[in-house]
């Protein structure tokens, strides 16, 4: 088994192919079930955040305020006054961020192209959101792991990702055909996460989760 086909999130080598077509092969692990596209399929830094300079996502974009609305409105009901927030992945236009500070809430940022401050993460947080992230992530079983350890007691954890369900047509499926979108996380994934973890989790929408640790 090479480091091509060993799980990125769990490190298990039982994995089997999952789909492959002229230029990509994915797999999927047997122990958490995420599929992965094959690193020798992965874009270099400079393809990726040539993709990402294309994003017009920004805080004047009352859609994409909307958008993100499915994981700000869950988080609000759960962070008491003065919480302090990431913004995990924030992109070229951090907008979440804006929309909790809006609400009296501090929020630092990390993003590893627009906003690589590497001291947040010897910072621990109330709340951290992860939007259009976890898809992205080359080695998300360190990335998932780290942001876990930064969370304080009680905190919360949001990810918005599309989950990859048994009604989707991987073949045809909008969501893997960005070159940049190289991870897939079913329910079944976020179970072994919570459990990994002991955190519970919620299923907000179809492309949003939250996760509580217990500690």
């Amino acid at each position: 088994m090479t480091q091509d086909q060993s799980c990125p999130l769990c490190g298990s080598n039982k994995t089997q192919s999952y789909y492959s077509n002229e230029n990509s092969s994915y797999l999927q692990c047997s122990n958490c079930e995420l599929v992965f596209l094959a690193k020798r399929f992965h874009l270099n830094d400079t393809d990726e955040k040539s993709r990402y300079d294309l994003h017009q996502n920004t805080e004047d974009n009352t859609g994409y305020q909307q958008f993100l609305s499915t994981v700000f409105d869950p988080v609000l009901k759960h962070i008491q006054p003065q919480a302090k927030g990431l913004d995990f992945g924030c992109g070229p236009g951090p907008t979440l961020s804006k929309m909790f500070e809006n609400q009296g809430y501090k929020v630092d940022l990390f993003d590893k192209y627009y906003a690589n401050d590497q001291q947040v993460f010897s910072q621990k947080y109330d709340f951290i959101t992860a939007t259009e992230v976890w898809e992205h992530l080359s080695n998300p079983g360190v990335e998932i792991e780290r942001l876990f350890s930064m969370l304080n007691a009680n905190g919360v954890l949001a990810v918005m990702t599309q989950q990859l369900t048994n009604e989707v047509d991987f073949s045809t499926w909008y969501y893997k055909n960005d070159p940049t979108h190289i991870c897939f996380f079913s329910k079944k994934t976020f179970e072994f996460l919570a459990e990994k973890y002991q955190a519970k989790f919620g299923v907000v929408s179809d492309n949003s989760v939250l996760f509580f640790p217990s500690q």
